[in-house]
């Protein structure tokens, strides 16, 4: 899923040759491994994670073309680098993850030149995900956590709300778009445990069970959502429509 949001990040962000790019919470790299090309040999691309293990992947796959890439450990509330470090600040789905957003976004205003851009997306609500609403929904309910335990993709849907983090921050032009992306998920019979675990990873419910408990909770939340994933799979394949906005923000 996460390949075209990369591909319409990268649309909004407009790289250049020899810009210096920082990926804030980059997870396994892949929007990294796209930017890399594009401000080529004379650029910079810094990819940072808080987790270890989200990095250890990053490393282990091929290098891109272009710039090499730095992957970095560190946080996004107290980014590890310089003031007017980069020129351009991109981050996929995971501005609402961080416990303090404001701080996250005057952490990327910090370390972006004058005239640099943040460009950071993130979901649209959740009711506009019919199948990651009816997973979300019965992973709560066999937790017995509220929905807005399991929902945090999901948790900075508003427009509104999300210009108001960048204005606050200090950056003076901050536009909003919405986009939708055809996302696909291959194995689909692994979908709705990986995607259901994933929802549930931080909860602390959910990481106490032991593993034939876990099982069959996943097993569980499979046989609720399967008649929804059912209209969207087509041989061994789940593909759905997403919506995100897209904030793009110029110092």
């Amino acid at each position: 899923m996460f390949l075209p949001w990369a591909n319409v990040l990268l649309r909004h962000a407009s790289l250049r040759p020899a810009e210096r790019v920082l990926d804030v919470a980059c997870g396994t790299g892949i929007v990294s491994r796209e930017a890399a090309p594009l401000v080529g040999i004379g650029g910079q691309v810094v990819a940072l994670d808080i987790n270890p293990s989200m990095l250890a992947v990053a490393r282990a796959l091929n290098a891109p073309s272009g710039a090499e890439v730095h992957w970095r450990e560190g946080n996004a509330m107290a980014l590890p680098f310089a003031e007017k470090a980069f020129d351009v600040v991109l981050c996929q789905h995971g501005l609402p993850f961080f416990p303090d957003r404001g701080l996250a976004v005057r952490e990327m205003r910090r370390v972006l030149v004058p005239g640099g851009r943040a460009v950071v997306i993130v979901l649209q609500t959740l009711a506009q995900h019919p199948v990651f609403q009816m997973l979300m929904e019965s992973v709560a309910r066999h937790l017995s956590v509220p929905l807005s335990a399991v929902m945090t993709p999901f948790a900075l849907s508003n427009a509104d709300e999300l210009s108001a983090l960048f204005a606050s921050a200090g950056f003076k032009i901050v536009d909003v778009h919405k986009e939708t992306a055809m996302v696909r998920f291959l194995e689909s019979q692994n979908f709705v445990a990986l995607a259901a675990a994933s929802s549930a990873a931080a909860i602390p419910a959910f990481a106490q069970l032991q593993i034939p408990e876990r099982a069959a909770l996943l097993e569980a939340v499979r046989t609720d959502v399967e008649p929804t994933v059912r209209a969207y799979r087509e041989d061994d394949v789940i593909t759905f429509p997403m919506h995100a906005h897209v904030a793009v923000a110029s110092c």
